[in-house]
């Protein structure tokens, strides 16, 4: 990149970031509608033309940025691909109508949501992913809570809740180890520091969920569905015990391998084959019938249109619709980073940090404004998390107040954006809009609102009267990026 090129001024950037935010608004308030796609089309477009003529911004620059973007999201991408093709691989061999079947009979509704806030906790502190336990766990208990008759929209933000919770403290999650090595902090003293914030949330989010499970007692389920529901999944899929447990071979595979840190592309693929493996060998399908199911999603008629809503999905033609809005949002975040967009924003910020209360909040605004304007939430974490780094340092105040404050600004935004990264792919894994699941998703608007509450107040906001965080940084900060995992 040219590094002698003309930085675009604050009111540029300004009526750039402006006109995107102002583009949404109008399109949700005219349409109510998440599709994204023209509205990130014509706002790259803009902050192209202003760019160009105002600022005589070379275009190899805004190519550049471009590229940038897509680079960052080809991975990400491909892993909601395969994700599309390994959803109909796991119906076909039975794990998801087996998960569903039992599921259905040993959860009680009143403690559904509970429960799945737990079992995701606890899954994605284990695996580091919040993305795989989405994809694992999280598609089978959307199809329990909708056969317990739990709002799909209450199940999705249990989900979201339990796998956010374990993501911000899990050691090997991706974020946890890039927030830590941006700071310069221990990974450990980064998670005790997080924890100050993140365990209320998460202790409000299990509030949560069993207040809203109590709506869900037995006398409002109605029994002759649920039956109907068994009888027309045992009758289309064999779950006896022995087949149902080697049908929950391929999710299995998924946990042990995230387990082993294996990658997470080619984790996906395997479980998609050997689930396609045993839906030809002990579920009766052919491999064309196969394929088909994993290219355009799986295909049903059980004659109940319920369980038909429930496992008539997935497929990689699915994905797309996801993919795309991934590749638009980086792309346009890109032109943004590279342009001198966001550092011309991020450094005119830097002149209301006198004191620890505005240097914290004012990091985390840039932090949640970095995702939106970028779609991603590791950008949200490198470029604040170097700008003011230096702020704390100043101000006596320890980098893990730093490295917090980056989960708990864009990384708990990323899953409530329609645009976002994180919303993109648990909207599309899960099949609800981010709209319709994000006031369910206690934790992750209750966590930075705690966070703001410790800014202001100087609650767990520790000053540097030594150096736990100092002399073992720079070596456990180095190894911590090497042992990220995917999100």
């Amino acid at each position: 990149m040219d590094q002698n090129f003309k930085k675009p001024s604050l009111a540029i950037s300004l009526i750039i970031v402006l006109f995107l935010f102002g583009s949404f608004a109008v399109q949700l308030v005219t349409t109510g509608a998440p599709d994204v796609h023209m509205t990130l089309i014509f706002s790259a477009a803009f902050a192209v033309v202003l760019l160009t003529i105002f600022n005589k911004t070379p275009m190899a620059l805004i190519e550049e940025g471009i590229i940038h973007g897509t680079k960052i999201a080809t991975i990400s991408m491909m892993i909601l691909m395969f994700i599309g093709v390994m959803i109909p691989a796991w119906i076909a061999a039975g794990t998801i109508p087996s998960l569903i079947y039992y599921g259905i009979q040993i959860i009680s509704p009143s403690v559904f949501l509970l429960t799945t806030t737990l079992v995701c906790s606890l899954s994605c502190l284990a695996t580091g992913t919040s993305w795989g336990t989405a994809a694992t766990f999280g598609v089978a208990l959307m199809g329990i809570g909708s056969g317990l008759g739990i709002d799909p929209a209450m199940t999705a933000g249990a989900i979201i809740s339990g796998a956010i919770f374990g993501d911000k403290l899990s050691p090997i999650s991706d974020t946890v180890n890039l927030s830590s090595a941006t700071c310069e902090v221990n990974v450990f003293a980064h998670i005790k520091s997080v924890a100050t914030a993140t365990i209320p949330g998460y202790i409000l989010a299990l509030a949560a969920a069993i207040f809203l499970g109590m709506k869900h007692s037995k006398g409002q389920i109605d029994s002759h569905e649920v039956d109907a529901l068994l009888s027309g999944l045992s009758a289309h899929f064999n779950v006896t015990p022995i087949f149902a447990i080697i049908s929950l071979i391929p999710m299995i595979l998924v946990i042990v391998l995230a387990l082993r840190k294996f990658n997470a592309l080619a984790t996906i693929v395997i479980s998609a084959l050997v689930g396609m493996g045993i839906a030809i060998v002990f579920q009766g399908y052919h491999l064309t019938d196969m394929m088909s199911y994993m290219n355009y999603g799986y295909v049903i008629d059980t004659g109940n249109a319920n369980i038909d809503k429930l496992l008539n999905r997935g497929g990689l033609q699915s994905m797309m619709w996801t993919v795309s809005i991934g590749y638009l949002g980086l792309s346009y975040g890109g032109i943004l980073e590279k342009t001198g967009v966001l550092n011309t924003l991020l450094f005119s910020a830097k002149s209301v940090t006198s004191n620890a209360r505005n240097l914290i909040l004012t990091h985390m605004l840039a932090g949640m404004a970095t995702v939106m304007a970028t779609a991603s939430p590791y950008v949200g974490i490198l470029i604040p998390g170097r700008m003011f780094i230096a702020g704390y340092d100043k101000l006596g105040i320890k980098r893990t107040v730093a490295s917090r404050t980056l989960e708990h600004s864009g990384i708990c935004l990323d899953p409530l954006l329609p645009w976002s990264l994180g919303a993109v792919y648990f909207s599309g894994v899960l099949g609800v809009s981010p709209l319709e699941y994000a006031p369910y998703t206690v934790l992750c608007w209750t966590v930075p609102i705690i966070a703001a509450f410790y800014a202001i107040t100087g609650i767990f906001v520790w000053k540097e009267d030594s150096l736990p965080d100092g002399a073992e940084a720079d070596k456990t900060a180095e190894t911590a990026v090497r042992s990220g995992t995917e999100n």
